[in-house]
């Protein structure tokens, strides 16, 4: 069996060199016909498109995307062509949760918001979404929910129309997947249209696909301070970003929300198992993250301690500095873990003591 890899793909070496009897590890965007033709399968990030003109010909039978979005996977053309391909959704869903959680403290620190007495509109509740219901919660958010297939298939009142989040909200969200068109079309869903129906000149943050938002239409917005904030962390034209949004911003990233070393460890684990189980193939393998050198966090706040854990601010700094190398910030990501690595001791006084939480 040969396999081509993504060489950004974490944790999977040991492992898929005892399955294979070839592997070849190459950045995203050298994937060519070439490559591929006479590979069994491929292991994949966003920036491989995976379609007609990279597969047919090829012998590729199994394509898996160590990534939520699949919308870089030609699927009617993989089905045709009797390509199995799978993704791995909710694997990164709690690091963009972790992203928003620090994204909140960092409003709650540095521009005195008063969440308990926001409203955050949640858009698109799925995997991921659904986590922030919990980040918002935790901090007393009133929170409303917007996603149109859920509501379809479920029914009830716990959904709310995207022009009440426009009308209600001070912070909105974005974790819809991208849909360029149908029923559920999100390709541009925050539309100049969108934006003067804001009211309550929201934070916005969009962690989820770049042309979810028509990105004129938000430098337009906040020029006009029809919103008050923009956290971006994916791109139209990803890597060829907007300069001047990205000057616009207070926080930019380089579309690393979802970048933990705890999500890279799961998505590396469901493609390995999607592979596995295609193949018909049995063996034993534990993807572990790295541990971080300090596990204890002290700080006289919870807020601080989750910065200490993952400030955004560092990501935004090093792109705002270097718009340039999008590519390479991204491939080059440095180890980041979740809350749960550590021990939080927040509240510590004259005393030593403090509250240790988890």
């Amino acid at each position: 069996m040969k396999i081509i890899i993504d060489n950004k793909i974490p944790y999977i070496r040991e492992t898929i060199e005892r399955i294979a009897d070839e592997v070849i590890y190459i950045p995203g965007k050298e994937f060519t016909p070439e490559v591929v033709r006479d590979a069994d399968a491929l292991i994949i990030r966003t920036r491989t498109h995976c379609n007609r003109e990279l597969l047919e010909g090829s012998r590729v039978k199994f394509i898996a995307t160590a990534t939520i979005g699949f919308d870089h996977i030609d699927t009617e053309y993989c089905r045709a062509a009797g390509i199995t391909w799978t993704n791995a959704p909710g694997c990164n869903s709690a690091s963009v949760a972790q992203y928003i959680e620090s994204v909140l403290a960092l409003l709650k620190l540095t521009k005195g918001k008063e969440l308990n007495k926001m409203c955050m509109g949640i858009v698109g509740v799925g995997n991921v979404g659904s986590k922030i219901i919990k980040v918002a919660e935790s901090q007393g958010m009133r929170v409303l929910l917007n996603d149109l297939p859920r509501e379809e298939n479920e029914g009830g009142t716990q959904f709310s129309s995207l022009k009440e989040i426009a009308q209600e909200c001070d912070v909105i969200t974005f974790h819809v997947p991208l849909y360029k068109e149908g029923k559920y079309k999100t390709y541009h869903l925050a539309d100049e249209q969108f934006f003067h129906s804001l009211k309550r000149k929201p934070i916005l943050i969009n962690t989820s696909r770049g042309e979810v938002i028509e990105t004129e239409a938000l430098l337009k917005a906040l020029e006009t301070e029809t919103i008050s904030e923009a956290i971006i962390d994916v791109w139209e034209n990803e890597p060829n970003i907007n300069a001047k949004l990205l000057d616009k911003v207070i926080i930019g990233t380089p579309h690393i929300a979802g970048y933990s070393a705890d999500g890279k460890a799961n998505a590396t684990r469901m493609s390995l198992d999607a592979l596995c189980l295609h193949f018909g193939i049995k063996t034993a393998y534990t993807i572990i993250p790295m541990q971080p050198e300090n596990t204890i966090i002290q700080a006289p706040t919870r807020e601080e301690a989750l910065l200490k854990i993952y400030d955004p601010r560092q990501d935004s700094n090093r792109l705002k500095s270097h718009p340039e190398q999008f590519e390479q910030l991204r491939g080059d990501y440095p180890l980041r873990r979740e809350k749960e690595a550590y021990t939080i001791e927040e509240g510590r006084g004259e005393n030593g003591e403090g509250k240790s939480t988890m």
